[in-house]
């Protein structure tokens, strides 16, 4: 009697269905209860601006807003690598931030974490350049950050006096830009490893300005920062940096656990130095 032969070709075949499956609905990875909260805190909106054009973003409000209260407002901008349209990207290094329990309860504020789409940028220059010049217009993701700005101060009970700005990489280019478009509307600025156009430095003389950067940055240079300083400097004004001795590009990671970043961020108030 002939043996039977169809086991082993079944077997292929029951094989490749199963790989063929296993593509299409690849595994789910264990959930980060941590992240999975975090992202909770920031409910996902999006924004249409005047011209109609859409930028998707998170908000965080103060977990328990007292009636007639007003709150401070921060836009974070986040770095390339965040940059897509999945809505929570942006939200990998800032968002547990602010939405950490402590940080929670000793600042509650709004936060606005709008993402970048992926081809565009907050600024459109190149990064690696060692200067570059104000772009005439906003990039259209950093024009509508600005406009959903205005629009939360509108709709939000948000304090005019504390509304503050911060960003890193791609999001500290987004920074500089922005306060030197819109000099004195900030009431502070936290740009880390980012660049500015020097040229701009006399509009920011009165601004309060703590930058960060790495000393041995390989993306960003790290001139693009104590050059920015030291002109606002030359122009009358009084940045704080901090350059960090032997760290790369991710100096955000220092930055955003010094237990005086969110006390100095929040200590400022527009127009406290007149």
């Amino acid at each position: 009697m002939k043996p039977f032969c169809l086991a082993a070709p079944l077997l292929f075949v029951t094989l490749a269905a199963g790989a063929a499956w296993a593509a299409d609905h690849p595994a789910s990875a264990p959930a980060d209860p941590a992240k999975t909260t975090m992202e909770k805190q920031y409910a996902a909106k999006v924004f249409t601006g005047a011209a109609g054009k859409t930028l998707s973003y998170r908000e965080l409000s103060p977990a328990n807003p007292a009636k007639g209260e007003r709150y401070p407002l921060v836009l974070v901008l986040h770095g390339s690598g965040e940059r897509g349209n999945d809505n929570a990207a942006q939200l990998a290094y800032y968002g547990p931030a602010f939405a950490a329990p402590e940080a929670m309860a000793k600042h509650p504020c709004f936060v606005l974490a709008p993402q970048c789409p992926k081809d565009r940028r907050w600024v459109e220059v190149d990064w690696a350049a060692p200067a570059h010049a104000l772009p005439q217009e906003p990039s259209d993701p950093l024009g509508l950050a600005l406009e959903l700005v205005d629009q939360a101060m509108k709709t939000l009970p948000v304090d005019p006096d504390r509304i503050y700005i911060t960003g890193i990489s791609m999001g500290g280019f987004g920074t500089w830009d922005a306060i030197c478009r819109r000099p004195g509307f900030f009431a502070a600025a936290i740009p880390i490893c980012g660049g500015g156009d020097l040229n701009q430095a006399p509009k920011l003389t009165a601004q309060p300005i703590w930058a960060f950067h790495g000393a041995d940055d390989p993306v960003v240079q790290p001139a693009r920062t104590t050059g920015m300083v030291a002109a606002i400097e030359k122009a009358g004004g009084h940045p704080k940096m901090t350059i960090y001795p032997g760290v790369k590009h991710d100096s955000w990671v220092k930055a955003l656990k010094d237990p005086e970043f969110l006390a100095w961020l929040f200590g400022q108030k527009r127009g406290a130095g007149k």
